[in-house]
């Protein structure tokens, strides 16, 4: 229940804080005092439209903060979860409203969105006034009244839940069915792809592996040719071993003769046949070493080119040709696999469209059951708010074509104002006091049901009075009884039968002689003088004060 409220330099309002309780509380007061600045303050605090006129003249900006008392498990509570907002017991909600239009919300000192300001909001209070365009005249929430009324809940979820599952198998039908068709058209292309793919064989990796073993064959080739030069000059026909081998036999022979002339040259020839021989061995062991296959490193760059051609001919890297000649081979599974597994879909497709169909048939029959009892339940609330002529219905349209979560049915609450006159809409048939006595009629049907925890009428008992102003008094009281009930009020009837009366008033008592909107708490002896003024005018005689004595020990 909304436990306080405070309002800082707000139109009339400079400084007001009031405690509410629970049950019925009234607020009374003369045309113009401020009861329409509060309900303002109501709203701008609930998310409403902001307005920068709303602040105090001379003011850079006002403020409202209502605080409420919940019970553990109350949906605003579940918001504050999903908004990972703090939640420590009372909720308190602030609106900030600058002069330049500009406005701030906060929910437990937290800064927030309007919007998500405005969701909790409407999980706290309802405002029902004769223009309210909102509550109970918005078409939008009818459906969900008639099924907290009805109880239907577990009805409700079950058609949500197969609404699911409908939703679920007609998209994976309609993906698997995309693709098979996708398939059939590439067929040929698919097959001659992943044929020459797959002769193909393509590797993760390869491309950059036979680029490196081709590289390094042909630079061992190019080394070979020079060794080969080389090896051919030491050890080949042009080598001079025999003419050196040759040489050093006739001087070997002159040795005797002349050995001082002829063992130096001897010794430095015997020294450039072994630097000749390793030489050869040196040459032949890196000929050795370099050794390759031509007819390899033609393999290999037939390898190279027929990748890097599938490559430009396919629009992917080398090394995506195997992930793409997987994805063509499981594309051809699918088409081949396809048509089995796309009847499949469609039977299951087919029986979550009938088990939908079922619940919400079940749903809608529910339904229409609750909505009969409600029609009666408000039609007897009728007569005393002088509607006797009147008639409600819940008229329900069902059409399986406007299927969705909640159902097949489009739920509005229709009147008829006088008989032979067309029913229709309830915002729309309904002048400004009928609107409010009707509304006030359904929420007494719907009792706690459906309800925000705080209710709050705003002059719904305008341009009545006698009997009928008496029914709306007790018929708010009877709210009041599961819900905390908040009513501005003309009518003494209704002002008798509250908990907790506010007078409001205004008061010169500012610097500079401006006004400003007071809001007090009466007594038992000062509510009976506020119900007498309500009474009598202007003038309070004995008389109103004995009237207004009768109302309230009426209302005990």
């Amino acid at each position: 229940m909304l436990a306080r409220l405070s309002i800082r330099d707000i139109v009339l309002i400079d400084r007001l804080d009031i405690d509410f309780d629970a049950g019925l509380s009234v607020m009374t007061g003369e045309t113009g005092a401020g009861k329409s600045i509060v309900l303002d303050a109501v709203s701008l605090a609930l998310g409403g439209r902001g307005d920068g006129g709303l602040v105090r003249e001379g003011e850079s900006q006002g403020q409202v903060t209502a605080v409420f008392e919940l019970p553990s498990d109350h949906p605003a509570r579940a918001i504050l979860a999903a908004q990972d907002l703090s939640d420590d017991g009372d909720l308190f909600l602030r609106r900030v409203q600058a002069r330049d239009g500009r406005t701030r919300a906060f929910v437990n000192d937290q800064p927030v969105s309007v919007q998500a300001l405005r969701s909790l909001g409407a999980t706290l209070v309802e405002i029902h006034g004769q223009h309210d365009d909102r509550a109970l005249v918005d078409p939008a929430a009818h459906r969900s009244l008639l099924d907290a009324y009805g109880g239907l809940a577990s009805e409700a979820a079950s058609v949500s839940a197969a609404w699911t599952r409908r939703r679920t198998a007609a998209r994976a039908l309609a993906e698997h069915a995309e693709k098979v068709e996708a398939a059939r058209r590439e067929a040929d292309y698919l097959r001659h792809a992943s044929e020459e793919l797959d002769k193909l064989a393509p590797e993760a990796g390869e491309e950059a592996a036979l680029a490196d073993k081709r590289a390094a064959t042909m630079k061992a080739e190019k080394a070979a040719e020079d060794l080969n030069e080389a090896y051919d000059a030491v050890a080949g026909a042009s080598s001079p071993v025999t003419t050196i081998a040759n040489a050093i036999r006739r001087l070997e022979r002159r040795a005797a003769s002349s050995p001082e002339l002829v063992e130096p040259a001897i010794k430095a020839l015997d020294a450039a046949l072994l630097a000749l021989d390793e030489g050869e061995a040196h040459l032949r062991a890196a000929l050795d070493a370099t050794a390759f296959d031509p007819k390899e490193l033609e393999r290999t760059e037939e390898r190279l080119f027929a990748l890097r051609a599938a490559s430009r001919k396919f629009s992917v890297p080398v090394d995506d040709l195997a992930a793409l000649a997987a994805r063509f081979r499981g594309d051809l599974a699918d088409l081949d696999a396809g048509e089995a597994k796309l009847a499949a879909l469609t039977e299951e497709a087919a029986a979550a469209e009938t088990a939908y169909a079922a619940a919400a048939v079940i749903l809608s029959e529910a339904r229409r059951a609750a909505a009969a009892t409600l029609d009666a339940a408000v039609m007897a609330e009728l007569p005393d708010l002088k509607l006797e002529r009147s008639r409600f219905a819940t008229e329900i349209a069902t059409d399986l074509a406007n299927a969705g979560p909640d159902g097949v049915d489009r739920v509005e609450f229709w009147v008829q104002t006088n008989p032979g006159t067309r029913a229709g809409p309830l915002a729309r048939i309904a002048s400004g006091g009928e609107l409010s006595r009707f509304m006030l009629a359904l929420k007494v049907a719907l009792a706690d049901r459906g309800s925000a925890p705080t209710l709050v009428f705003d002059e719904i008992d305008t341009g009545v009075g006698g009997a009928v102003a008496d029914a709306i008094g007790a018929r708010l009281a009877r709210l009041a009884r599961g819900v905390q009930v908040l009513s501005v009020t003309h009518a003494p009837q209704v002002a008798a039968r509250a908990g907790q009366h506010f007078l409001i008033s205004k008061a010169q008592e500012l610097e500079g002689g401006r006004v400003a909107t007071r809001v007090a708490g009466l007594a038992a002896h000062e509510r009976r003088e506020e119900i007498a003024r309500m009474l009598a005018g202007a003038s309070v005689t004995e008389e109103a004060r004995a009237a207004a004595a009768r109302l309230l020990e009426g209302a005990a």
